[in-house]
């Protein structure tokens, strides 16, 4: 008798409950460890003699020489590694407005992802301010103790201000995770993934459903990259973006009305549905529910479509759904799903960048750069419908990304040092293999303490 040796192809109810896993295990694994980050020092410490040397009275000599020369604190502190994530916790995920406190969980995890894949040791900072004034204010106030900002879940419209006050304000890269690390990763996508369906990304329709901060940044990267303005259609909670939308000033919000007016040659109008018909690509970054994109729309899509649905922690569909639809390339924000279309692939090695060349700022084009590298990265290593990225189990990727970055930083000339290529290689791939062979030690040692099993987790 034959046996079917083939795999068993899971169940909806199945793909629910992995979905779901990660979520009931969180809290519990968060109260276990009681956050997620500490400070550890990096300097040798043979005895309480050295002390003498790293305080008073021997800091006085290193505080002289900053003193003399501000820039020397890139070299005689770890200001050169340190990144302060500033956030007001009004736009958190897809969970909206939930306060300083609240959003600390998603800050500590950022700066666990900076410094396990970039080696950057971050810093979460959460405020207690809604005022975008302030919040410039309060970034400037950091610039003497950073290396960079990385602001984080800031709602919009206030997130292009901050961002665009900060940046031309300060000396040190700001920029604004959920705009520029989202469009760089969905660039990167978007990249391979008209490659592997044989499609020109610059002559092919894209529509953006979500019209948030990540979905604007992704129009203006696009365009600056290549695609078509006219090409683009945005969507918002209202449906079609268009010229004639009376509801979008640029009083209001002078970003969105500026893509308004570049985006949707056309000129589509009507609700969201509208906004499939024909396309060849879908980029969502709107509302994190399932059901949010329907089936019945993705079918009027071209052959081939890509689907990125990128809302978090819930996608706008479940990706079996977008398949059975008839999706050619889907792709989540989840890395519990095949495709994973979210920032961690771009923030710790752009900020590893700039950093190892201490950079005045960071640019559309250095974005772009490092895009290019992820995409590259995944098609020499080999892609396919289910894998258009490179995984962040691939660490070989952050320091190549980060080398991308470093050299449009001295190509546009905001940086501050010079190295060549191969220097930066090597310093990347030295600290980030520092930081990951760090944490596998301590857990080795137990200094980090072994999680409990899920069954005691979910007790």
């Amino acid at each position: 008798m034959a046996t079917n040796n083939s795999k068993v192809k899971p169940t909806v109810n199945e793909l629910l409950a992995k979905a779901k896993k990660p979520a009931q295990l969180s809290p519990p694994m968060h109260r276990f460890y009681e956050g997620k980050m500490q400070v550890i020092p990096k300097c040798a410490v043979r005895s309480v003699d050295d002390f003498a040397i790293w305080y008073t009275p021997g800091v006085a000599a290193a505080c002289r020489e900053i003193q003399t020369n501000p820039d020397k604190s890139f070299e005689l502190t770890n200001r050169w590694n340190y990144v302060a994530i500033v956030s007001d916790g009004t736009r958190v995920l897809g969970l909206g407005d939930i306060g300083p406190e609240a959003a600390l969980p998603v800050m500590e995890g950022k700066a666990l992802l900076f410094k396990y894949l970039g080696g950057v040791d971050a810093f979460p900072i959460c405020v207690r301010t809604k005022n975008p004034k302030e919040i410039v204010q309060f970034c400037k106030a950091l610039e003497p103790s950073f290396g960079g900002i990385n602001l984080e879940d800031i709602e919009k419209p206030k997130c292009f201000q901050v961002l665009e006050e900060a940046r031309s304000e300060m000396n040190i890269p700001v920029w604004h995770d959920d705009q520029q690390g989202t469009a760089t990763v969905i660039l990167a996508g978007l990249i391979n993934s008209f490659k592997l369906v044989g499609k020109k990304p610059k002559e092919s329709l894209i529509t953006l459903v979500g019209s948030g901060a990540a979905n604007i940044r992704t129009a203006y990267v696009l365009m600056r990259w290549g695609v078509k303005a006219g090409n683009i259609i945005l969507v918002d909670s209202k449906g079609v973006v268009n010229k004639n939308r009376s509801d979008i000033t640029k009083e209001e919000d002078p970003w969105k009305f500026d893509v308004t007016q570049k985006t949707n040659a056309e000129g589509r109008s009507g609700d969201i549905s509208e906004a499939f018909k024909g396309v060849d690509a879908v980029v969502a970054a709107s509302k994190p529910v399932p059901g949010t994109i329907k089936k019945e729309w993705i079918k009027t899509m071209a052959t081939d479509a890509i689907i990125f649905a990128c809302a978090n922690p819930l996608p706008e569909i479940w990706p079996w759904d977008a398949e059975e639809a008839g999706t050619k390339i889907v792709a989540t924000g989840r890395s519990d799903f095949p495709n994973q279309v979210n920032n961690s692939l771009g923030f710790p090695a752009i900020f590893r960048g700039v950093l190892d060349v201490k950079a005045k700022t960071v640019t559309d084009e250095m974005c772009i750069a490092a895009a290019q590298e992820l995409a590259n990265y995944a098609e020499e290593r080999g892609m396919n419908e289910k894998n258009i990225l490179p995984r962040m189990d691939e660490w070989e990727v952050f320091p190549r990304e980060a080398v991308a970055c470093a050299l449009k930083s001295i190509d546009e000339g905001v940086a501050r040092v010079k190295p060549s290529r191969q220097e930066l290689y090597e310093r990347a791939s030295a600290i980030i293999k520092n930081a990951r062979d760090s944490t596998e030690l301590l857990m080795k040692h137990g200094l980090i303490k072994k999680p409990p099993s899920e069954d005691q987790l979910l007790k």
